[in-house]
């Protein structure tokens, strides 16, 4: 069967796109007070989805929270019955302009792909007329699955409690931009896109699992090593739309959160907070002081 299921995926989750191993003992996690004079906001780094085993989320999380009467997520949270997203976000993903999978994809890496889905009992052909991201898409909630990893993530923890509280919520950009991000994943260098995601995705529940300890522990080393490095060493195209052009664009609307009369707390993927182009390296060059709560 074709599995159609929309999952806010970007920053980190997306690339696999966000092991057993016990987290570092560090007395931080993923959550950075960011001020400017007196004045200062709370910047807390997720991952998208998590398996119930990694809730109660770190107490910093909810500290902040408590701490701001604005909520900022990168996106609006997809309801389960927002047909009209839904129905948007198949018409991207699919082809409308005489190509296939089939056709973008070298008949080798086709059967690659074709392999992969096999023992599933889905058969390639079904998923034919979509695009690239929209298969890895499916590759990725197939793992999610045999993984039993699948479960809410901390934005759309946070994004029900604000809503259950009556508490101010405002987003980086629009479903749209990230629907269109996610369908043109891959486009005119599909072969490499898709045997990246295959080596990606051959050990999922070690990689996720190191992934979701190296947030927990607010790891920023870890979290750039097994979430932005692969993506600039294997696929600069992708990390420069993924990372460094969404990060810029967020900058000037985190800065203008600075001087009114609210208190915010950002939540945006882990992927975003680590390396040389993150959003707090970037505030960090703009004169803002950022430091890590513990």
């Amino acid at each position: 069967m074709i599995i159609k299921k929309f999952f806010n995926l970007t920053g980190g989750a997306v690339f696999l796109a966000i092991s057993m191993a016990a987290a570092p003992a560090l007395a931080e996690t993923s959550m950075w007070k960011v001020s400017k004079g007196s004045d200062y906001l709370y910047i807390g780094g997720t991952v998208h989805l998590l398996p119930q085993s990694a809730f109660p989320l770190p107490a910093e999380f909810d500290q902040a929270y408590a701490a701001t009467d604005k909520l900022v997520l990168e996106t609006k949270m997809p309801e389960p019955n927002d047909t009209a997203m839904q129905t948007a976000l198949m018409q991207a993903m699919a082809y409308s302009d005489g190509r296939s999978l089939s056709k973008v994809l070298s008949p080798e890496v086709y059967q690659q792909v074709a392999d992969y889905f096999a023992p599933y009992g889905v058969q390639l052909q079904q998923l034919d007329g979509y695009k690239p991201g929209f298969v890895m898409l499916q590759m990725l909630a197939l793992e999610m699955m045999k993984a039993q990893m699948s479960g809410e993530g901390v934005d759309s923890y946070f994004d029900k409690k604000a809503k259950a509280d009556g508490k101010t919520l405002a987003y980086l950009e629009s479903v749209e931009s990230q629907i269109n991000l996610l369908a043109n994943m891959g486009d005119g260098y599909e072969d490499a896109f898709m045997k990246m995601n295959l080596e990606q995705f051959g050990d999922f529940k070690a990689y996720f699992a190191a992934m979701v300890a190296a947030w927990r522990a607010g790891d920023m080393n870890e979290l750039e090593k097994l979430a932005v490095q692969p993506a600039r060493d294997m696929d600069p195209v992708l990390y420069q739309a993924l990372f460094v052009q969404r990060n810029n664009a967020w900058l000037p609307q985190i800065k203008q959160m600075f001087g009114n009369n609210s208190k915010e707390l950002v939540l945006v993927g882990g992927g975003h907070l680590a390396g040389e182009h993150s959003v707090l390296a970037l505030l960090q060059q703009a004169g803002y002081k950022v430091e890590q709560v513990n």
